[in-house]
């Protein structure tokens, strides 16, 4: 559910001294997802006493993902299929992505760590494995673990950058988040991390100068009916979301209602540092109106915790945020492949973009260039290959379902191509010379005029020929979007800044929360490799910076974790 922001604001204190605290540790995490639990176990390597505080139970939306980390430059499994991958590739590839998101040498840095952070994660029980799927697509089965997760292979980017598979899926059945997520979770526990749960943090709480001192929580007692309700509803919640969204937000709102009747206040006083890790926006539907309203009709993917809190609550100690308005939007055409060998058509009955794309690059030249509209065309020929390939137990059920669907509830057939123009409502003459032109691309008579793989090309002259609305306010096969904007944050240590661009002392953000390398165009396992680059960077300047100070203090290492630094 969506709250407002103006109960976000900064408690201010003149001191410390002035609140009475009800715990206290060295880092305080608001939190505990990719991000939260990264930068919580790098607090911990550095020897300080870690609280998380999470709304729910810890895992957000990285235990509900595909569990795919973003990773080059050489990893083990890349050489062990043959790709001889380096950190230059991945940052000349990555660079057509991410635009100015962030610095160059942040993202060289990113790249240039990117194998140790796989290694990293391989020391907290997070299992990869190699096997490439021998055709592309947007999610493999539980035989692959590698594979192509963004444009690499397409001839636009591959030209600047020589491709490689970087999609580094976690080891685990089905959706491969919560295999991913596990592990970390119990490796920082057992480390002494602490984890608080079913405590919302409310607001900060900072001193006269502008420092953060800790946190106000509202917190349901354990073991009593009000928590186990709050439990009962907020997983009912997030297993009805992607079904039925609007039912969800409703169980939500009883949940917030729940929160505000039963909790309690407390303060939770962070010697050396908040670390805001608490997501997006895409569940808070004020916010996403206000920064990218181009997107409110599409399926917020996300948690109940991407409700935008701690970008808010940021914004209550007077932090700066930028690129809010960057959301990416998901339309998945492949699998099936037959789809992708057909052709996308806006409102004019013209090609707009490469259809062997990642989905997240069709979806913003579909939301951001073209109203929204997405028309795939296909012909018998290919509606037939594309009803074979989606048969139950070739690809998942979340891919077969939405295909098999629109194929059979949501297409226009016709028996010519004027025809089938006149039915979707665009120029016959525009889009008899798209199809003309795309088949004569297909048979070799010309280049395709948006430099499409030959093999994700086929002729469109013989018919009938189908059209199937992929448009993103489709209700038949709904595009899903997560927000990439937050908090600013000084690219060396995660430390938030504020709206003159100086640090906030004692205040820190990552993951989604804040700017960072996924927040530009997206492919898949940016999100979560961002976590857990900006999530150690984070834990570790928290653990090492003095808030009274400013200061870097003498880099302690726990003897117990001595093993883990990469």
């Amino acid at each position: 559910m969506s709250r407002p922001s103006e109960d976000r604001n900064a408690l201010k204190v003149e001191s410390a001294d002035q609140i009475q605290w009800h715990d206290e540790r060295d880092v305080v995490v608001v939190g505990f997802g990719g991000s939260g639990v990264a930068a919580a176990l790098e607090a911990r390597y550095h020897c300080v006493s870690v609280l998380a505080v999470d709304r729910f139970f810890g895992g957000g939306a990285t235990a509900r993902s595909g569990g795919v980390v973003y990773s080059g430059g050489g990893t083990e499994f890349q050489k062990a299929e043959g790709f001889d991958d380096t950190p230059e590739e991945m940052f000349n590839y990555l660079r057509q992505e991410t635009g100015d998101a962030v610095k160059e040498e942040t993202l060289k840095r990113f790249c240039d760590q990117s194998a140790t952070n796989l290694r990293w994660l391989q020391s907290h029980n997070v299992e990869f494995a190699g096997q490439i799927p021998p055709v592309k697509t947007s999610y493999p089965s539980d035989k692959y673990y590698l594979y192509y997760s963004g444009n690499e292979a397409v001839g636009s980017y591959a030209k600047h950058a020589k491709p490689a598979p970087r999609g580094h899926r976690a080891k685990g059945p089905g959706l491969s988040g919560a295999s991913l997520y596990a592990p970390l979770k119990a490796s920082a526990l057992a480390r002494g991390v602490e984890l608080q749960v079913q405590s919302d943090v409310r607001r900060l709480v900072c001193d006269d100068s502008g420092a953060v001192l800790g946190v106000e929580v509202r917190r349901l007692m354990a073991d009593t009916p009000a928590a186990r309700r709050h439990k009962r509803l907020s997983q009912l919640a997030t297993s009805l979301h992607n079904y039925s969204p609007k039912i969800a937000f409703k169980i939500r709102r009883k949940v917030t209602a729940l929160e505000e009747e039963a909790g309690v206040i407390q303060y939770i006083r962070a010697r050396k540092g908040v670390i805001l890790t608490a997501g997006g926006f895409i569940l808070n539907r004020e916010m996403v109106e206000q920064y990218g309203p181009k997107y409110r009709e599409g399926l917020p993917l996300g948690t109940a915790g991407c409700d935008g809190s701690g970008i808010q609550m940021g914004m209550g100690t007077g932090a700066a945020i930028d690129r809010m308005d960057k959301l990416s939007a998901w339309r998945f055409i492949n699998p099936p492949l037959a789809w992708a060998q057909g052709i996308v058509v806006n409102d004019q009955g013209e090609r707009y973009c490469n259809e062997e794309v990642y989905g997240a690059k069709l979806g913003y030249e579909m939301v951001e260039h073209h109203n929204g509209r997405a028309t795939l065309i296909l012909n018998k020929a290919l509606f037939k290959q594309a009803f074979n390939q989606v048969l139950p137990g070739k690809i998942w059920f979340f891919q077969t379902a939405p295909a098999l669907i629109s194929m059979y509830l949501n297409s226009k057939k016709s028996k010519s191509i004027s025809e089938l123009a006149r039915k979707i409502n665009v120029p016959e003459a525009a889009l008899a010379g798209t199809v003309q032109r795309y088949t004569d691309a297909a048979n070799g008579l010309a280049e395709d005029e948006l430099g499409k793989s030959s093999g994700f090309l086929a002729p469109l002259d013989q018919g009938p020929w189908y059209a199937i609305d992929v448009s993103f306010n489709s209700s038949v096969f709904p595009c899903p979007m997560i927000t990439l904007g937050g908090l600013r944050v000084n690219e060396e240590t995660g430390q938030v800044l504020n709206r003159q661009g100086e640090e906030i002392s004692g205040l820190y953000s990552a993951g989604r929360n804040a700017v960072g390398v996924a927040s530009n165009l997206y492919v898949s396992g940016l999100s979560i490799a961002d976590c857990i680059f900006s999530g150690r960077r984070a834990g570790g300047s928290a653990a090492r910076i003095g808030v009274e100070t400013g200061q870097v203090m003498e880099e302690q290492v726990c003897t117990e974790t001595a093993n883990e630094a990469g």
